[in-house]
């Protein structure tokens, strides 16, 4: 059950979960990504010692891309992080059973930042409004 919440947890940065899973979740993560961080400190005469790491990676992450995506994004983003690369935010209970939910994110996550175009759109937009308006006047 793990290897699956493992790897949507490092596809997506961030998941919801119950606070139990979440504690877990986060113990498993911390440790994939120290093993993967390892990686960039040894030299490329050391093909042994990565592939050992991708490979004992590989027993919590069960897709290829994300695995690939941990070794050469998430861990080059926590290259000066000490530990800590995980938060859990407490978010109440579930309605149907009650349980403690919890999100888990990467605290070096990715931020998507919106297209200029989106912008301009808006301006679009209120241009049109404003035609719209005097010409019904």
């Amino acid at each position: 059950m793990f290897i699956n919440l493992v790897t949507s947890f490092f596809e997506h940065e961030r998941i919801v979960t119950t606070r139990e899973k979440g504690k877990e979740l986060k113990r498993i993560s911390e440790k994939l990504i120290t093993k993967a961080k390892r990686n960039l400190s040894l030299a490329d005469d050391q093909i042994s010692k990565k592939l050992h790491n991708k490979r004992e990676a590989m027993k919590y992450v069960n897709n290829g891309d994300v695995l690939k995506k941990l070794f050469d994004e998430i861990a080059p983003r926590n290259k000066e992080r000490n530990g800590g690369y995980t938060r859990i935010y407490l978010t109440g209970q579930r309605a149907g059973d009650a349980a403690e939910m919890a999100i888990v994110e990467l605290v070096e996550r990715k931020t998507k930042q919106a297209a200029p175009e989106a912008k301009e759109d808006k301006k679009d937009k209120k241009e049109k409004k404003e035609k719209k308006a005097k010409s019904k006047e």
